[in-house]
């Protein structure tokens, strides 16, 4: 059996086994081959199915209209339930044109054009069928996937989805699953041409399946997949699953017997010497007319999720999971409304205790099997899903999903884009938007601050510290729409402060921070302090500096300053250093009454006893000068008129210089 189509999808199915079976046996004038067809579609054979009811079409004279359209229908159902879209398509619209009354028929029909992409003949039938059944859930989360499903592929997700040629074959593969701990290996389910049996499912009319693996070479680059060894049989394997450690693997397994239903069962297999040997029952129920396929264990081992059409669920095949104590089972219960529905949920992939991924037709979707994440609120206790769009989604059947551990990328399988309704594996990657900040941390003369640290706080809960490089730059990564507080020091400087907020654009962003730091072994000029002439009083543009100064002051709070003022080499020294001395203690003045404490600053007015020694910074704006020049009188006396105003107005300043660090300190 393969257990990628297991069992008819749905009740519809089993409704039309019963309505029209027995009489398409009384018509027939060939009653043993329609009975065959009858068994083979109830057992879930469904392309054995499809070949005799097509026969049966042909024969039925188009007078029998009633009988023609019933075959057309259950040819149909066996097309699609196959993936053959083309075919059920055309199978439906006869099966309408000798048979409109029956509304059924349009719900599966606008579920082959949904999922032959053809959305807006599909939204025409889904509505047909609602005006008999306006409260059909399963027909409304259809109409609203039609109706939405145009959008999601124009606007679709970032991740980038690549078709896997090296593990694809001319044949069927699917469920992939990488290897935990190091994702190193990757198990498939497949049926190409060298699996183990050689017969033909008649479900699909391919051969049995059989678990492949996959590993990278010295390069890290996949090889071609090569048969799992002791676990294959000539029966069905596939679908695997692996605990946390990867020593155990869980898979589905189905053995086709003459003459009965064939039902997939799990198996357990332990790993020995890099291969999983042949696999064991897991005794789930003793129920043995369901199917249980598709597992997937959480990490931690709890609960061993899987798919069942056992009694008790919504339809169709429902998600069910068991509660482990080690090896034993304490109970099993449904997932319930939030998960299922009147359709299909299967292959589900547990990625932690709160989030597993999962493949429906019965939620609103682009069309077939869609692949959905469901999260766990820790509040409500109710799962949120959330449909994970285009391109891993398609119109197509998309599931089996697996991740490489933590990161956002992985392996999934998909029937998009092949007539035949093959499945193959294709991969899936969410680029990582990569935001950065850099810069360099400097003094006020332009010198490189050696090995600063850097502390970084954040509105998200960063809280981190890490060291700068040698050559005074730093740079570390951050996320997009945050507000950030950057704190750098260094030894013998003042800690400085920067902020920073990040925008949510989804591309990779560079931000830059840049530091100047003050010294605590020289002066340091506040620039743009501003006084009208030959007045002491502190001009409105100056405030912003000294604010800055204020904020510098409050987290350096074990500080003490002097503040001093100089004058130029214009008037006497006596004039100068009274002005300069008023001036100071405006700047003092100003930032007592801005919480600064008068017992940290001490006032200084020099008028022009210390002319100022050039620095980088200056050398950086008036080429003139050279660093180390002393700008004295006779030093300026010697410049061009032009350059003798900018020495001056170089001269004219207000500095602070670090007095003590110990502060209130005991």
């Amino acid at each position: 059996m393969n257990f990628r189509m297991i069992k008819p999808q749905s009740l519809i199915s089993y409704f039309l086994f019963f309505i029209f079976g027995s009489a398409i046996f009384m018509f027939s004038c060939k009653p043993v081959k329609l009975s065959d067809a009858d068994r083979h579609f109830k057992n879930g054979e469904y392309f054995e199915a499809a070949t005799m009811y097509r026969k049966i079409y042909r024969k039925t004279p188009p007078k029998n209209r009633e009988l023609r359209g019933r075959v057309a229908y259950r040819q149909a159902e066996s097309f699609r339930l196959i993936n053959n879209v083309a075919l059920a398509s055309a199978a439906y619209v006869n099966a309408i044109r000798y048979n409109p009354t029956d509304s059924l028929i349009r719900l599966q029909y606008a579920r082959t054009l949904h999922k032959d992409a053809k959305y807006k003949q599909a939204i025409e039938q889904y509505k047909l069928f609602l005006k008999t059944m306006p409260d059909n859930q399963f027909a409304l989360n259809g109409l609203k996937g039609a109706e939405m499903a145009t959008d999601m592929k124009n606007n679709p997700t970032k991740y980038i989805v690549k078709k896997m040629d090296v593990f694809n074959s001319p044949r069927g593969e699917f469920s992939p699953m990488l290897l935990p701990p190091d994702y190193d290996l990757i198990y498939i389910t497949t049926n190409r041409e060298n699996v183990l049996g050689d017969e033909k499912s008649t479900i699909t009319g391919m051969k049995n399946n059989d678990i492949f693996v996959a590993r990278k070479d010295e390069n890290g680059k996949w090889m071609k997949p090569e048969s799992a060894g002791p676990i294959n049989t000539e029966a069905d394997e596939g679908t695997p699953a692996f605990s946390a450690s990867g020593n155990i693997m869980y898979y589905t397994f189905s053995k086709q017997e003459l003459g009965w239903s064939t039902t997939a069962v799990i198996h357990k297999a332990q790993r020995a010497d890099g291969a999983f040997g042949k696999g064991e029952k897991l005794a789930l129920l003793a129920d043995t007319m369901s199917m249980y396929a598709h597992p997937s264990l959480t990490p931690t081992g709890d609960f061993l999720y899987f798919v069942s059409d056992m009694p008790g669920g919504y339809g169709g095949k429902d998600i069910w999971r068991a509660g482990m104590f080690g090896d034993e089972i304490s109970y099993i219960e449904n997932m319930g409304a939030d998960i299922n529905t009147a359709g299909d949920e299967m292959f589900p992939y547990v990625r932690t205790d709160s989030t597993f991924y999962f493949s429906s037709d019965g939620h609103p979707g682009m069309g077939g099997l869609d692949i959905f994440k469901a999260t766990l609120s820790k509040r409500t206790k109710i799962w949120n899903l959330e449909n994970m769009g285009s391109p891993i989604n398609s119109q197509a059947d998309d599931f089996g999903l697996t991740f490489e551990g933590d990161r956002e990328a992985g392996f999934f399988s998909s029937n998009r884009g092949d007539g035949r309704g093959l499945d193959h594996i294709y991969s899936f990657e969410y680029p990582i938007v990569r935001v950065a900040v850099e810069g360099f941390v400097v003094d006020k003369d332009d010198e490189f601050v050696p090995n600063p640290i850097i502390r970084v706080v954040g509105n998200d809960g960063t809280n981190e510290k890490f060291g700068g490089k040698p050559n005074g730059t730093y740079r570390l990564d951050v996320q997009r729409g945050v507000n950030y507080v950057f704190l750098a020091s260094a030894e013998g400087y003042l800690n400085t402060k920067m902020s920073l907020r990040t925008v949510e654009t989804e591309k990779d962003s560079i931000y830059y921070v840049d530091f100047v730091m003050y010294a605590i072994n020289k002066p340091a000029v506040l620039e743009n302090i501003f006084y009208d002439f030959d007045k002491a009083a502190l001009r409105e543009e100056s405030k912003k500096e000294l604010d800055d100064l204020i904020e510098l002051l409050e987290i350096n709070p074990n500080v003490t300053i002097e503040l001093s003022a100089h004058t130029d080499r214009k008037g006497t020294q006596e004039y100068n250093q009274r002005l300069s001395q008023r001036r100071a203690q405006s700047v003092v003045d100003y930032l007592i009454a801005h919480r600064i404490s008068k017992d940290r600053l001490t006032v200084a007015g020099y008028g022009k006893l210390q002319p100022k020694v050039v620095t980088k910074s200056i050398v950086k704006k008036y080429d003139f000068l050279q660093v180390g020049d002393v700008l004295t009188e006779e030093f300026i006396l010697a410049l061009p008129p032009e350059q003798q105003e900018i020495a001056d107005q170089i001269n004219r300043r207000t500095e602070f210089k670090v007095l003590s660090i110990n502060y209130n300190l005991r």
